[in-house]
């Protein structure tokens, strides 16, 4: 460890690259962005050829986008974001040689008490656990329930489903809540009559269900790398943390019902709700994890008027349980957690063993319990499918056939208002073009003329005759106007236009259509029939893998690999050095109040709250080192006030001033964006500024009181 305390490595160009680009790599997480990569035209055909010819993706000649020849370069979009960002920063730095095995062994596998890969293992498979139990429909049923009880008060409501949230959050986590929670609360706000704007009920709910998750080790990954860093068996935690954070949620409270928030548009004192019918009420609830299952409902509400608004109704006030499943999910999480506790506080340090080797077996046994009901029940899921995907292609059809109907009619106005225009055009030179009393396209012989022309143009539409066995012939003659029933208005036009009648054009899609459906199957066909066939047979499993936070995984090792290179570069013994001359000038309320301070900005610009937590645990373990190489112990006060710190800032920094300070974030705005809830980026920094100024406030003081209680000034003992 004496080695990486060597702050002189940072003088090397290696190390000042390895800085800049970890501090690129955090800008772009905060700001993503695409990358327009132009290659030839011929080089983008031969290899869409060659897949094509492998079969691996449809012929070309199927799809129209694929046959744009317009230029001789095609522009591909790469997208550089939170996934893709950090991975392309590692690989710089290992093409540049600023970093190597070490550092890539370290940032995966694990290095001071910190494993990636158990964490990412843990995590997940809770996650999976949890994102069932929210798959059965327990959170929207229980948030239901929850309105219910409130009834038509405002402020009632407002409290119950802050109670819940905090409530169901710290049992299982930000992310159901976020994923559940987030979509009752668009759905209750839009059918109530008088709540202008959702701002206080999603807002107060990204907050406390991001509150609530500090309290368990298990309910935010943040917490976990916190806890493996320096080795806090899992109750002890919960034990440190649950004071300040329940302080913060009731001290929170009135300032969002009666402060942040106290606007009767935004919370009223009586909410007044859409009624449901009773045919509505007594209709049984249709399991929202099949596709199509509610038929058209989902177009409708997409289409956000007032029909959409019923069908969120009914979402809300009848929702789907699946009994069986939730209970067995509540179940096997309780008893997963109560498991890990018992074993990591049995145990000598809390890591002996990874503790993914009891979330593991558990999300297996839900896994299974999935499988298995989804087999059980494949008859009636796949027959609601298909019901609900032929509603749905008759509701397309019939907007098609009524968007070309309005597009004809708009056509026949149009042509009518040029025909009136030029006959009063022709009309009025008429009458100016007589000269020698001789009238120059006034005379009889003129009238029979034009109705020899419009006579000669119906007869050559009318032999026009389709048989269906080669594309429909176009030539030119007066601008003709199809009507609904296809039959041709004529009238005089100087220019001729080619029309292919409506029908041509349908028939032409139906071949296309026919052609697709004809050509031999290819690898991205067969794997888009297995995903309709999952979905139809294993809804459940296939929601829940859907909603996994996936990309959590090459982002936290990417991240952990990122801040390894500057623990080795000479760049974290720095800040080491640094946090050391704050602590030593201001004391634990100096620890606290700047661990505090640094966490939550941090959250914002160094790669989310969990990029956030692997850089200042390698910070703290660095001013540990520096403490034992001088010999000066660092107190028992000070050390915990600084880990505990952190651990309130890492978790309340998700809504601080930046959607990226969380995966969380992300998720709760893609959220609310599907549901016709768009939040901008000043908006959510505005509003969230003074709940996170009250709440790292309360937590962070709440915090001093008790180190100052229950810690000594005795030297810490690793």
């Amino acid at each position: 460890m004496a080695e990486d305390l060597d702050t002189s490595k940072i003088k090397d160009w290696r190390s000042i690259i390895t800085l800049i680009v970890f501090v690129i790599t955090n800008i772009i997480v905060l700001f993503p962005f695409t990358i327009p990569i132009y290659i030839p035209r011929w080089l983008y055909n031969a290899t869409l050829d060659t897949l094509s010819a492998l079969r691996i993706i449809p012929s070309r000649k199927l799809y129209p986008q694929y046959q744009v020849e317009r230029s001789i370069f095609v522009r591909i979009n790469v997208p550089l974001n939170f996934v893709t960002a950090p991975l392309a920063a590692d690989l710089f730095l290992l093409a540049i040689l600023a970093i190597g095995r070490q550092e890539v062994h370290d940032g995966t596998i694990g290095a001071d008490n910190i494993s990636p890969i158990d964490i990412m293992a843990f995590f997940l498979t809770l996650a999976y656990i949890a994102i069932s139990i929210d798959a059965s429909g327990l959170i929207r049923w229980l948030a239901f329930k929850v309105l219910q009880r409130g009834g038509g008060v405002g402020h009632r409501l407002f409290f119950y489903l802050y109670a819940f949230f905090f409530g169901l959050g710290s049992f299982i986590g930000n992310d159901p809540i976020i994923l559940s929670g987030t979509a009752f609360l668009a759905y209750m706000t839009r059918v109530s009559s008088n709540i202008v704007h959702p701002r206080a009920w999603i807002h107060s709910q990204f907050a406390v269900a991001n509150i609530a998750s500090a309290i368990l080790v298990s309910s935010n990954p943040t917490n976990l790398v916190l806890a493996g860093a320096f080795e806090i068996k899992f109750i002890v935690y919960t034990a440190n943390m649950i004071v300040p954070v329940i302080a913060t949620a009731i001290v929170i409270f009135p300032f969002l019902l009666y402060i942040i928030f106290a606007d009767e548009s935004l919370i009223p004192y009586s909410i007044q709700m859409h009624e449901l019918s009773d045919e509505a009420k007594n209709r049984k609830p249709v399991n929202p994890n099949i596709p199509h299952a509610r038929g058209n409902a989902e177009e409708e509400e997409e289409m956000n008027n007032e029909h959409g608004k019923l069908l969120s109704l009914e979402e809300i006030m009848n929702p789907f349980l699946d009994k069986g499943g939730a209970a067995f999910g509540a179940v096997i999480m309780a008893v997963t957690l109560i498991t890990l506790l018992a074993i990591n506080a049995a145990s000598q340090s809390g890591s002996e063993h990874p503790v993914f080797w009891v979330t593991l077996p558990a999300a297996f046994i839900m896994f299974c319990w999935d499988l298995a009901s989804g087999w059980i029940h494949r008859h009636e899921t796949r027959e609601i499918a298909a019901k609900g995907r032929r509603e749905v292609e008759l509701a397309r059809a019939e907007r098609e056939r009524q968007e070309s109907l309005r597009n004809l009619q708009e056509q026949h106005e149009t042509a009518s208002v040029r025909s009136d225009t030029q006959g009063r055009s022709l009309q009025g030179s008429s009458r100016s073009s007589m000269d020698g009393g001789r009238v120059s396209n006034g005379d009889p012989e003129s009238s029979s003329g034009t109705r020899a022309f419009h006579d000669d143009s119906e007869k050559r539409l009318s032999d026009l005759d389709y048989t269906g066995d080669e594309p429909f012939p176009k030539m030119p003659v007066s601008v003709a106007v199809m009507d609904s029933s296809y039959q041709p208005t004529l009238n005089t036009s100087p220019e001729p236009l080619e029309v292919t009648p409506t029908f041509a054009v349908d028939e032409e899609k139906r071949d296309t259509a026919d052609l697709k459906e004809s050509s031999p199957q290819t690898l991205v066909s067969l794997a888009k029939d297995l995903h309709r066939w999952l979905q139809e047979t294993f809804p459940t499993v296939t929601v829940v893998v859907s909603h996994m936070p996936f990309p959590l995984v090459p982002f936290a090792l990417s991240m952990f690999v990122l801040v390894q290179a500057l623990v080795t570069k000479g760049w974290v013994p720095v800040f080491a050095y640094g946090w050391d001359h704050w602590v030593t000038r201001t004391g634990t309320v100096g620890a606290i109040g700047g661990m505090g301070f640094l966490s939550v900005i941090l959250c914002n610009f160094a790669g989310t709250n969990i990029g956030t937590t692997i850089l200042l645990s390698r910070v703290i373990q660095s001013w540990q080192q520096i403490h034992r190489d001088s010999g000066i112990p660092i107190s028992d006060r000070t050390f915990w006030a600084s880990v505990y710190s952190m651990a309130i800032g890492v978790n309340y920094g998700a809504f601080s001033t930046a959607f990226s300070a969380s995966l969380a974030g992300l998720l709760w705005r893609d959220i609310l964006g599907r549901k016709h809830i768009r939040v901008g980026s000043i908006e959510f920094a505005r509003v969230n500024l003074p709940i996170i100024a009250i709440a790292m406030a309360v937590g962070c003081t709440v915090l001093v009181g008790q180190i100052y209680i229950m810690r000594k000034t005795t030297p810490y003992d690793a």
